[in-house]
């Protein structure tokens, strides 16, 4: 068994899929629209080059009837307090992903900062997700 997506709830999917290609690099997956059977409902995923087995669902919040008007707002306002969920990223080198990604626009929350475990620093997406970028050690 593996991973094969995660989602991320996201206020808007045309800002979310601008953001994580052109700010992060990430590269489209999927982009499919159901206009008529399911209520304008669109598949979108995102992932990183080279790595064609994950994905990120960048899943707008529903209303009804799958979400109530008061769970909806609920959920969209957790989003943006960055506490729906956590995308952790993994690279070999923190520092110059800080750098390319902050040229690229990404305004980080923290810096690459020396840690037990390695090097971490975080921003969020514009819809308020939280993300890790990490170097491990070893």
């Amino acid at each position: 068994m593996r991973i094969g997506s995660t989602h991320l709830w996201v206020h808007d999917q045309g800002i979310a899929l601008k953001f994580w290609t052109e700010k992060v690099g990430m590269e489209v997956r999927e982009d499919v629209s159901f206009p008529e059977e399911m209520g304008d409902f669109r598949w979108l995923t995102v992932g990183p080059p080279g790595h064609d087995d994950v994905s990120i669902v960048l899943m707008a919040v529903p209303g009804p009837p799958v979400m109530d008007e008061d769970t909806r707002k609920q959920v969209l306002d957790l989003t943006a307090k960055g506490f729906a969920g956590t995308v952790f990223l993994i690279s070999d080198d923190v520092r110059a992903e800080y750098e390319t990604l902050s040229a690229r626009g990404v305004e980080f929350t923290e810096p690459p900062t020396e840690m037990p475990y390695g090097i971490d620093s975080g921003f969020r997406d514009p819809s308020g997700n939280s993300v890790r970028v990490t170097q491990l050690n070893g």
